[in-house]
């Protein structure tokens, strides 16, 4: 089984990989195939997003193809910067961050809860043959802390491990994220179960 990962972002593809691979399961990364213009990101939802992307990579290339879209919502924040996340303010996370203290010190709070959202769409054709979402809760660490993961993770506390989602390996963060939850979905589906 031959499958498109719809993404440039390669830690969002090495989390994929691991979560997804398998005897049965080929990826092929986006460097793999002829280069092309990526789509807008037009939806108004992480879910919108993802099949976008998905329909989108699946007519261009052949290839059933997987997206996801997935971001951080701040509680405090209005839920901000939820499906913007990627770009809001740009593309320097450290600009990022300062941004959301800001815009907490702004509201008279330090912390603030907060999840994480990932939708996931699998497409072949003009079919979208899966979605699923997954969320883990959170909320907003006083400081970012930890050199893993990548993105926002140095900034999300999950209380259960007691740490940032950047402050652990890749194996543990899989077992309870937002995408490793949406992707240990669509494995299931590919595996021919039903998934949970």
């Amino acid at each position: 089984m031959k499958i498109l990962v719809a993404t440039t972002n390669p830690g969002k593809l090495r989390e994929i990989e691991q979560i997804l691979a398998g005897p049965s399961i080929h990826l092929v990364a986006l460097s793999e195939v002829p280069p092309g213009p990526e789509p807008e990101e037009t939806g108004n939802t992480f879910a919108e997003n993802a099949r976008l992307k998905a329909l989108y990579y699946a007519a261009a290339t052949g290839l059933p193809s997987v997206a996801d879209d997935s971001g951080l919502e701040i509680d405090a924040l209005g839920k901000a910067p939820g499906v913007h996340s990627a770009r809001w303010h740009g593309t320097d996370y450290a600009v990022k961050f300062r941004r959301i203290y800001e815009g907490l010190a702004e509201r008279g709070v330090s912390r603030s809860p907060a999840r994480f959202v990932a939708a996931v769409a699998l497409a072949d054709g003009d079919r979208i043959l899966f979605e699923t979402e997954g969320v883990v809760e959170g909320e907003i660490a006083p400081e970012p802390r930890g050199s893993g993961g990548f993105g926002y993770d140095p900034i999300f506390f999950y209380p259960p491990l007691g740490c940032t989602l950047a402050e652990v390996t890749g194996e543990a963060k899989a077992a309870v994220s937002h995408r490793g939850a949406a992707f240990r979905g669509l494995r299931e589906y590919l595996l021919g179960s039903t998934p949970k």
